[in-house]
């Protein structure tokens, strides 16, 4: 059994997608990030990056102990790799897959969430003109470079369906939100029809529906506190020996 740390957002449904496909069998420990569950010392022991995702593998391959792992591309890796599916290992396959898994977390869900962040910050603190308009433009190249990738293949790593096609999907889901038209990316347009049809794909998005607040429900200082929680963090001091 597989326990998925995980609260509803790209990133945590980047993993749902993989574990609907490949049918391994997991259960799911809410991690509300709202309320702070990922500062906790538990977490923090299995996250030092206090972010979830996270897994505990308790069945891994081989045997042993459990084995704890951080940071969605390197589940995604994991987890394929334990059901032999969707991560070819030939040398070629490999790598072109691996390298898209890495450019989506360099660069489309960072920048994309930079982006999100941005438009919806509006005025509150100050003109944010620059911000809004450098990470939509940048949302809009990072559009472009699936479209470009996807014009002469069915999926971004090639011909086969992989975890370089789950990990990208969940964060182009927002794409008005991040001030684009995919009409303008028939090809990327394509693949993103072909990914929302698939079952597991919607059965991995659904995970954790009914876990999320409603900010319209929550009082002023609440919503305040949260704020403070998810955009205004510094380093945390280490222990003193």
């Amino acid at each position: 059994m597989i326990d998925l740390y995980y609260w509803p957002t790209p990133n945590g449904r980047k993993v749902t997608i993989l574990l609907e496909e490949t049918g391994l069998p997991y259960r799911v420990v809410p991690l509300n990030i709202g309320r702070g569950d990922q500062f906790t010392e538990e977490f923090l022991k299995l996250n030092p990056n206090h972010r979830m995702p996270a897994i505990v593998d308790h069945d891994p391959t081989g045997g042993g102990a459990p084995i704890g792992i951080f940071e969605s591309g390197a589940i995604m890796m994991y987890l394929a790799e334990k059901a032999g599916k969707f991560w070819p290992q030939t040398l070629r396959e490999k790598y072109e897959v691996t390298q898209w898994v890495i450019w989506q977390m360099a660069n489309q869900g960072p920048k994309l969430g930079e982006c999100g962040h941005f438009r919806r910050l509006g005025d509150t603190q100050g003109d944010q003109s620059y911000a809004v308009r450098r990470f939509t433009d940048e949302a809009n190249r990072l559009y472009g470079v699936l479209n470009n990738r996807l014009y002469d293949r069915r999926y971004i790593a090639g011909d086969e369906y992989s975890i370089a096609d789950m990990i990208s999907y969940p964060w182009s889901v927002g794409w008005k939100a991040q001030g684009q038209d995919i009409s303008e990316f028939k090809y990327f347009k394509r693949w993103f029809d072909e990914m929302r049809a698939r079952p597991a794909v919607e059965r991995g998005m659904a995970v954790g529906a009914d876990l999320s607040d409603d900010p319209a429900k929550l009082p002023p200082e609440e919503l305040e506190r949260r704020k403070k929680i998810l955009y205004n963090q510094r380093a945390r001091p280490a222990p003193e020996k």
